[in-house]
């Protein structure tokens, strides 16, 4: 037997722990995985030897301005960075220009991203109530990862692009949608099985409570949290929670931020209501409000980092399993936008690339451990988007997708350092126990030692139908 990549000696991730063995793959499939060696030469081997070999890593949530502005990133750069930071698949997010609201468009994108890809990669659906309600069913069957709402928001009548600042009376927009809209919408992505996630955070709540920030003059991080307060995104979840109560909507509430939120989705699923489910981002796990000062700007996301006692409870949702997936909201914006007042630059940061790291070094310090990182970055996004077991685990026959972890690898995060265009960072220089040695997509090794060493060779991933 002539295998095309044989891992020798690793500790291969069972889905309840690691046990010592060998890991054969041939034709970008896993072939055979062992206790002992098994016969045959190799065309490329991998010393495993005290390293441990996990089920490639996924980010479902990442913005690369492709198609858009794409002088901040863009998919090429976007996925080296995926893959440098240890992540062998990502979910493209539909707000890009134009955006994934019909089967032409998602096949345009399709086309786009996979000319660029160093990953492999799902691509969103965006949800935009009546204007593309007829949409939803065709891009389910095309092959959508998921369907987006951005609830709150209002959208450019010409381009459909979302307006991140709107006030009420502006022209050439439909505004905030209403709740008999939402309720469509709901309605709609449930015919297809899918899952529909939404930004939680109130417009109206958000518009009022900023007028009067604004008007006191107030212009500091604690002002930025009255204007977008926790309660914003407590009452959108309270509503998203109720609707798919009522229709059966698979409905997963994105970044959550607050310890409202997380307690929320707990009770829900504590009720029995397992089609609602939470992912949670590195921003809120390991920064706070206390963090700004040191920080600045960069910090600046939505909805916001809040406070000590909400990252305090999102890591109880973590350990309980209401926060299921970790994420990263890749989000980048260039040092010239992020260089301002608070109140006016664009919020959004780089993370795809630092994701894998900070939960490495989460199990470092004891917080969880590299079992629950292989199922909040695999095994349980895989399941939830209905790609298991192509992706999210170590079985045969499954994709030979593999991320290798020194989890003893001492590293310090560095901006100029960064393989996305953009070097936007609240982690520039933090400290690190635990990398991702060696990223592994379909057999091919894409990073090596942090450093990228294959071209593009991604391709779309879709859920089983």
């Amino acid at each position: 037997m002539l295998w095309d990549h044989v891992i020798k000696n690793g500790y291969l991730y069972t889905g309840n722990g690691f046990e010592k063995g060998h890991l054969y793959i041939k034709d970008g499939k896993i072939a055979a995985i062992s206790n002992e060696e098994l016969e045959g030469e190799a065309l490329e081997v991998t010393d495993g030897e005290g390293l441990y070999v996990c089920p490639g890593f996924i980010d479902t949530h990442i913005h690369s301005r492709d198609p858009g502005p794409t002088y901040k990133e863009d998919f090429y750069y976007s996925t080296q960075a995926a893959a440098a930071g240890g992540i062998t698949t990502v979910f493209e997010m539909p707000n890009t220009n134009p955006p994934i609201n019909n089967v032409g468009n998602f096949e345009k994108q399709k086309e786009n991203l996979t000319s660029k890809a160093h990953v492999d990669f799902g691509i969103w659906g965006i949800c935009l109530g009546d204007v593309n309600r007829k949409d939803i069913l065709p891009l389910h069957h095309a092959g959508v990862i998921g369907f987006k709402f951005f609830w709150g928001y209002a959208i450019n009548k010409e381009t459909f692009q979302l307006m991140y600042n709107y006030k009420d009376g502006e022209e050439g927009v439909i505004p905030p949608l209403s709740d008999g809209e939402v309720y469509s919408i709901f309605q709609e992505v449930q015919k297809t099985g899918q899952i529909l996630a939404i930004h939680a955070e109130n417009n109206q709540i958000i518009q009022r409570l900023t007028e009067e920030v604004e008007a006191s003059g107030k212009r500091d991080y604690e002002a930025l949290l009255e204007g977008r307060p926790n309660l914003a995104e407590e009452m959108t979840i309270q509503s998203g929670i109720a609707l798919a109560k009522n229709l059966g909507t698979r409905l997963h509430i994105l970044h959550v931020s607050t310890g409202e939120g997380v307690k929320l989705v707990r009770q829900a699923q504590t009720d029995g209501f397992s089609n609602i489910t939470s992912e949670t981002c590195p921003h809120y796990l390991f920064l706070s409000n206390e963090d700004y000062d040191r920080v600045g700007p960069q910090m600046k996301v939505y909805p916001p980092v809040k406070y000590k006692k909400d990252q305090e409870e999102l890591w109880r949702g973590i350990k309980d399993g209401t926060v299921s997936v970790v994420c990263s909201d890749h989000a980048p914006h260039t040092e010239e936008e992020k260089d301002g007042s608070l109140w006016d630059i664009p919020a959004g940061m780089c993370g795809v690339e630092t994701l894998a790291p900070l939960l490495l070094n989460a199990v470092s310090e004891g917080k969880i451990s590299l079992v629950d990182v292989c199922k909040l970055l695999s095994e349980n996004p895989a399941k939830q988007y209905g790609i298991y077991s192509q992706k999210g685990s170590l079985k045969i026959g499954t994709d030979a997708d593999i991320t290798i972890v020194d989890i003893n690898k001492k590293h310090t995060i560095r901006r100029e350092q960064l393989h996305s265009k953009s070097k936007v960072t609240a982690y520039d220089q933090t400290p690190i126990t635990g990398m991702p040695v060696a990223t592994i997509v379909r057999g091919i090794k894409v990073m090596d030692n942090g450093e990228i060493i294959s071209q593009p060779i991604g391709r779309i991933v879709t859920p089983r139908k």
